[in-house]
């Protein structure tokens, strides 16, 4: 068999039945491959999108999404779902063809080190060399993107090695984990009044079902750049600053906890947890001899740990409510301001249709709409644009949980400035016959943007963030799927309700009034 071949057959025996890509000259043998092994090819406009789609279909089926790129700016345009899927801990195999090993150093037709332009922003990222070890190397890549801190590799596959006869490879060996020890941490929180538990964005409850309510103890899931500040925590801040006590697991001590300053965590001891030493190494440096002891661990397999324990808690239903009620702080937006529509009431009328909804997922990408939909919508699994802080996946990703959830329908809310990163999908989407409905919020700028220069600089000197009335639902029409332009508050549900039920890619233009992300 051709080592094309070998690829396409492992990947099917993996589990995986998709393959995300845009076509390319090196990668044509494995588009070949995948009719025998029976693969799917969701083929998109854009190979950034197709690593979105792959991101948002791994943390929807649990698997590893892969995306298929080729070589060249086709990588090149890829990388960024490689910079998301890091900080979400969302396992991404990302293939990408290569110019053939026989000709390195000739200068071939797209020649260059792909590994060491992927090599920061991955787990693994390697050229295959040897058409004999291809089936070693790709389990060692699908085996290193879903362990420890779940995350992205890279293999480059040159064109020659894809199509040389390959050995058929060996079966794999399954090595049992290590036993993970939770009782040190079970004692800490047993001892503690006040604990928290913040968890990364791999144990979201969208994304794992992990039980750990036995602690009696406030568990959190962080998964936004703004940390401390997420409208989706209400007023987290104040609990921070009340807590004898934090744990994370699988939770960087970053910028997002404000590397765990005392002004926010004045009176906390802490204990971390994760299977990274180079997170280890930064929550060391940064709480100094507030850190009471670590614990390097795979985050599933600690907090899985962590709720066999079974300890007795001692009584802090009174801290477990107070957070709580912090938290829900959120779901109460400011006023509508002038009689427009506003993100808050917006989305008030997407969660009412996320109510109605089978089986519903929502995404939520973008700058400030972004953090309004985090705060205001919830549903049993979401996306987010998360702790990267990238905008513009909210398209791809409502794609790509579609193709991983079929009888669920997907609602994905987003700013206008975030749809036109990749608002060509939805002519794959139509394509691929995988509906879901876009929510834009329209408020004709980069809003996030234009906040800042009016918080820095002053109004008068606000300027170039401002985008045009483009009519995205006439755009979504063209393409084949529905569309409705709403200016009118009393017309949303309506229009929400239509596009649902019209099984088309959907795409609802709301014109909003331009507003902060909300701190509540």
């Amino acid at each position: 068999m051709r080592g094309a071949d070998i690829l396409a057959q492992m990947l099917a025996e993996d589990g995986q039945s998709i393959l995300f890509s845009l076509s390319g000259n090196q990668i044509m043998p494995v588009y070949d491959a995948a009719l025998d092994a029976r693969l799917r090819i969701i083929h998109t406009r854009h190979e950034g999108a197709a690593g979105f789609m792959a991101e948002g279909y791994a943390q929807i089926s649990g698997k590893v999404g892969v995306a298929l790129l080729t070589a060249g700016s086709g990588l090149g345009n890829g990388i960024a779902p490689l910079i998301t899927s890091r900080a979400s801990q969302t396992p991404l195999l990302l293939l990408s063809g290569d110019s053939p090993v026989a000709a390195d150093g000739r200068g071939a037709f797209q020649e260059m080190d792909q590994p060491a332009l992927t090599r920061s922003l991955t787990k693994l990222s390697a050229r295959l060399a040897d058409p004999d070890t291809i089936g070693q190397d790709l389990r060692t890549a699908l085996d290193l993107a879903r362990s420890g801190q779940p995350g992205p590799v890279h293999l480059a596959l040159p064109a020659d090695i894809l199509v040389q006869e390959a050995a058929a490879p060996g079966p794999a060996t399954n090595p049992r984990p290590s036993p993970v020890d939770a009782s040190p941490i079970a004692a800490a929180i047993t001892a503690a009044k006040r604990p928290l538990i913040l968890l990364g964005p791999a144990l979201a409850a969208t994304r794992t079902r992990t039980d750990l309510t036995d602690l009696n103890a406030p568990v959190l899931a962080m998964e936004s750049p703004r940390g401390v500040n997420d409208p989706a925590l209400g007023q987290i801040a104040q609990a921070f600053a009340e807590s004898d006590l934090v744990i994370t697991i699988g939770k960087p001590v970053d910028f997002s906890l404000g590397m765990g300053s005392r002004d926010i965590f004045p009176k906390a001891r802490w204990i971390t947890a994760n299977a990274s030493e180079v997170e280890s190494d930064r929550a060391r440096r940064n709480l100094g001899d507030r850190l009471e002891f670590q614990i390097e661990a795979p985050a599933h397999a600690l907090a899985q740990a962590l709720a066999a324990q079974h300890l007795p808690q001692p009584e802090r239903s009174d801290w477990c409510t107070h957070v709580d009620t912090l938290i829900r702080a959120r779901v109460t937006p400011p006023p509508s301001t002038g009689g427009k529509i506003t993100s808050a009431t917006l989305c008030e009328a997407v969660q009412a249709l996320i109510g109605r909804a089978r089986d519903p997922i929502v995404v939520c990408d973008g700058g400030e709409i972004g953090q309004w939909a985090q705060a205001l919508t919830e549903a049993p699994r979401r996306l987010v644009n998360g702790v990267s802080g990238t905008i513009g996946g909210g398209i791809p990703y409502a794609i790509g949980a579609k193709a991983a959830a079929p009888a669920s329908d997907v609602i994905a809310i987003m700013g206008d400035g975030t749809a036109g990163f990749h608002f060509m999908e939805f002519e794959t989407a139509v394509r691929e016959a995988l509906p879901f409905v876009a929510v834009i919020g329209n408020d004709r700028r980069w809003n996030a943007e234009h906040q800042i220069q009016v918080r820095d600089f002053g109004p008068e000197r606000a300027h170039s963030c401002t985008l045009s009335d483009a009519r995205y639902d006439e755009m979504a029409q063209a393409m084949g799927g529905f569309g409705a332009h709403v200016t009118k508050r009393e017309d949303l549900p309506e229009a929400l309700e239509a596009a649902l039920a019209s099984g088309k890619p959907a795409c609802v233009n709301v014109d909003i009034e331009g507003l902060a992300a909300p701190r509540f």
